[in-house]
Parts: C-alpha cells; sequence; structure tokens
C-alpha cells in the first residue's frame, strides 16, 4: 500500500501546462473524450460549469463538530421529566382517577400530594387532594382516589368530568394535617432515557488503468474551492473524492437503523439512525407548512418548543418552497402587528428584512436564522421533484449536557455531532490509499492504479425534541 504526497484530494491546478503530480487529470469513458486514441480531437480546453459548485457537504459543519470514539457504538442519556405528570387519565368514579401501568409507567403520586385535573378539550380543571394512591402493577391500572377542593367530587359540578378517559393530571405540590408522619411518601427515583447508535462503514473507489495514465492531456477547470488552472488524468480521483465526502453527511442525515430482523439485520447489516429518522422519531414533525396558515401553523410551533426546552436560538434549514413560505408568512405583517412580529434582527425595519428576504426574524422569546439548504434543493438529491418528502429542519444553537457513559460524567455536546471511530493505531475519520502497480503504487501486478476512500462514523442526535422537521405529508 502506497501513501501518496501530496494527498489526494488536495490537487492543485497548475497555471502552466505542466506535468505535475498535483495536478493529474483523466477522461477515460472511451467513447469520444478519451486521451487515450491514437489521434486527438479537437477539443476545448475550458471545461463548462454548467452546475455551478455541485458539492452538498457543509450542513454538519455549520451547525456540529466531529469527535473521535473507539467502539461499535456510541450511548448517551437523556434527562427525563422533572415533575410528575401523566395523560389519558380516566374518572373512574365520582372520586377516583386511574390511568395505565406498565413497566414503564408506574404510579408514583402519593397520599396527600395535591393534582391539578385538566380536561384537555375544553381547558376546564379541579385542584384536588388524594387521600389513596395504589399500585397497578399487578392489573395494569394504577388508581389514585381524591377529593377536589372546589366541590364535592369530579360528577358534581360546576365541572362534571363524567365519562372522560382524556384528563391530564400533573402534581403541584402537597398538604399535610398537623402532626402527621410522612410514612406514605412514596420515593421517586430520577430517571434518564437511554439512547445509542452505531457508525458504518462508507467505502468509494477510483481506477485508472496505466495506458490512460501514461497519456497525457490538458484541460483548463475553475474546482469547486474556488482556485483555477490545468489538470492532468487526477481530475476524476479529485471528483470521486468530492463525491465521497458528500457521502459522508448524506449517510448520517439520511441513515435509517435496520429494524427488520428478516431482512438487512439478518444479513448483517445495522444501518445507522440520521438526522431525519431521529427527529421523526424523537422530535417534532410538521406536515404541509404553508403561507396561507403559515403564522398560525408556526405559532403552533412556538407553543409546542415551550413544551420542551425552549432553546431561544434556532437555525431554519429549509428548501426553496419552505423557505418562500416563511417569506410569505412574514411579508404581511409588519412590526406590531399582531401582537407583534419584531425585526429585531434588522434594527427593527420591515423593509431592510425583507430586503434581505427574512434570512432572520424574531417570533415571542426566540431568534431564528434561515437559510436554504442546497441538499433540499438540488436536482440529484432531494430537489427537482413535484413533492419532496421533507421541506426542511429547525436545529437548535447551541449546547446539550449529557452524561457520557464511557467518561462517567455530564459533558457538554453540540445537540448535533458525528462520532467517527479512530484510534492509536488507526484513524477512520476519513483515510486514502493507492494500491496497483501506477501512479507510484507497487502493491501488486494490476496494470491500474486504485485510490481507495473509506470512513467509519454515526451522528448523534442528542435533545431530538427540541428540532423540528417539516414534511410533506
Amino acid at each position: 500500500m502506497t501513501v501518496v504526497s501530496p494527498a489526494f484530494g488536495t490537487i492543485v491546478p497548475s497555471q502552466k501546462q505542466q506535468a505535475l503530480e498535483s495536478n493529474y487529470l483523466n477522461f477515460t469513458d472511451g467513447s469520444g473524450n478519451n486521451f487515450a486514441q491514437q489521434y486527438l480531437p479537437e477539443i476545448y480546453e475550458a471545461e463548462v460549469e454548467r452546475y455551478g459548485n455541485r458539492t452538498l457537504s457543509g450542513f454538519l459543519r455549520m451547525v456540529g463538530a466531529e469527535m473521535p470514539m473507539t467502539s461499535d457504538q456510541v450511548v448517551w442519556s437523556e434527562q427525563n421529566r422533572l415533575h410528575i405528570a401523566y395523560n389519558n387519565v380516566t374518572a373512574a368514579t365520582a372520586s377516583t382517577l386511574t390511568f395505565a401501568q406498565s413497566a414503564t409507567v408506574q404510579n408514583v403520586i402519593s397520599k396527600n400530594q395535591t393534582l391539578v385535573v385538566m380536561n384537555p378539550a375544553n381547558g376546564e380543571e379541579l385542584k384536588v387532594l388524594v387521600t389513596a394512591s395504589t399500585d397497578g402493577a399487578s392489573t395494569g391500572t394504577a388508581t389514585v382516589t381524591v377529593v377536589p377542593y372546589t366541590q364535592d367530587d369530579l360528577f358534581a359540578g360546576p365541572i362534571d368530568f363524567t365519562g372522560l378517559s382524556t384528563l391530564k393530571i400533573f402534581v403541584y405540590g402537597s398538604e399535610y394535617k398537623k402532626g402527621t408522619t410522612d410514612a406514605d411518601i412514596k420515593s421517586v427515583t430520577p430517571s434518564f432515557t437511554q439512547y445509542s447508535n452505531s457508525p458504518i462503514i462508507i467505502k468509494e473507489k477510483y481506477a485508472i488503468n496505466g495506458s490512460d495514465a501514461a497519456q497525457i492531456g490538458w484541460v483548463e477547470v475553475a474546482t469547486e474551492d474556488g482556485t483555477s488552472g490545468y489538470l492532468w488524468y487526477l481530475k476524476a480521483e479529485s471528483e470521486t473524492r468530492l463525491r465521497f465526502e458528500d457521502y459522508l453527511e448524506m449517510s448520517v442525515v439520511e441513515g435509517e437503523l435496520a429494524a427488520n430482523a428478516g431482512a438487512l439485520e439478518g444479513l448483517g447489516y445495522k444501518g445507522t439512525e440520521g438526522l431525519f429518522a431521529a427527529v421523526q422519531a424523537r422530535g417534532n414533525v410538521v406536515n404541509n407548512f404553508a403561507a396561507a396558515s403559515g403564522l398560525v401553523d408556526f405559532d403552533s410551533i412556538l407553543k409546542n418548543l415551550d413544551t420542551q426546552g425552549a432553546i431561544e436560538e434556532n437555525m431554519l434549514f429549509l428548501n426553496r418552497a419552505t423557505s418562500l413560505d416563511f417569506d410569505d408568512m412574514l411579508a404581511g405583517l409588519s412590526a406590531g402587528a399582531n401582537g407583534g412580529t419584531a425585526y429585531g434582527l434588522f434594527e427593527n425595519s420591515a423593509e431592510m428584512a425583507l430586503n434581505l428576504g427574512f434570512t432572520g426574524f424574531r417570533r415571542g422569546s426566540y431568534d431564528f436564522y434561515k437559510t436554504d439548504w442546497k441538499y433540499l434543493n438540488d436536482a440529484s438529491t432531494r430537489g427537482g421533484v413535484t413533492v419532496s418528502s421533507i421541506d426542511g429542519v429547525l436545529v437548535p444553537a447551541g449546547t446539550s449536557t449529557v452524561y457520557d457513559q464511557i467518561l462517567g460524567t455530564n459533558i457538554r455536546r453540540p445537540f448535533l455531532h458525528v462520532r467517527y471511530r479512530a484510534s492509536q493505531a488507526d484513524d477512520r475519520r476519513m483515510k486514502s490509499w493507492i494500491t496497483g502497480s501506477v501512479g507510484g503504487a507497487y502493491t501488486s501486478d494490476l496494470d491500474a492504479m486504485e485510490v481507495h476512500f473509506l470512513s467509519e462514523r454515526c451522528l448523534v442526535v442528542q435533545g431530538a425534541n427540541n428540532f423540528v422537521l417539516f414534511t410533506a405529508s
């Protein structure tokens, strides 16, 4: 195996037609644009940049970080709710409330605690005192006996919860008589939810045979990084590397876990949980966001964010249609209207914000920074279709605190970050090497040069409850 110097992917055009190892170019399809012919055709030296910058990666560099790991799996723990609450509670009798109990949902409400009993359908509520609380591990149903503060029972009126099974209850305190003990208090052990993800191995390869490598032909190019000049046959290698770098990001954005034991998992493939899958499983999903009812829909997103981590600064990465929907939503508002949309990022000038296409705005107590995500617009990926299943994603800015199983302590990490396999012996963040017998490689009798690329990585989505995925269905 041969190590190339300079490293592949750092190919630099030469300002003169000089055959250097840093500007080697190739055309190999053998059907009219192959330089390994007896007679060269009349060609234009300059390569036409009809697609502009074609790379798609960069999203994770903007919002996350990359960190090494040594194991086959990354495990992290996230805090659960601090307070005690239950949904889908039934008013079983005039004095009892019941809810389903399982291994993951237990009754930790104690006698003498005080509860708020809410009807989410109409906003009616009662404050009650718990006089008895029984465990339902054997029956699957927990029971809480209560007495309301402001009426005789749950059915007496003026608030009547008869027959309701969708109530919400939460503990707000307790009340004891003088001279009593706390023997009936149930100990509540703080708990956490544990998540994990596994890295996948991603590979790519570029190959050129020795005959084609021996024929030098020049093409004038402007590369993706903004440089320009002449390249010879390794231009194709350069583009293979660019495509592989895009795959490194696309794989952890689109990744899915292999959950079907009879198919991929049974064949030994485990998959990885990508950004879209993580937000769909553990985050918030908004379907068919549109300008017509945009402000109503958007305010419902804010209300939901209030119930979650309430991260003040957030970034919106959107496709073109949804980005324009946001512009249309804000274009009909002026500062102070509808309760006040403040253009604080633009010195509170609606005209300035309009001129800038609403790249940032403030609503309620939240700041939003909006940008088009090229990955969702590119015709070779999710763009170029009539209806895209993914319209955009809201990503919280900043960091979150989690418990690291390996370090044994709480650490702060970006909400999105990539973990890649690495050790002192092997760094698999981004490997490249050459095999064959061409181009300085002398590892086999193959009359070709093969450039190999490999990475092993996964994405960690912490606090997915703070993310929002915009979908079309």
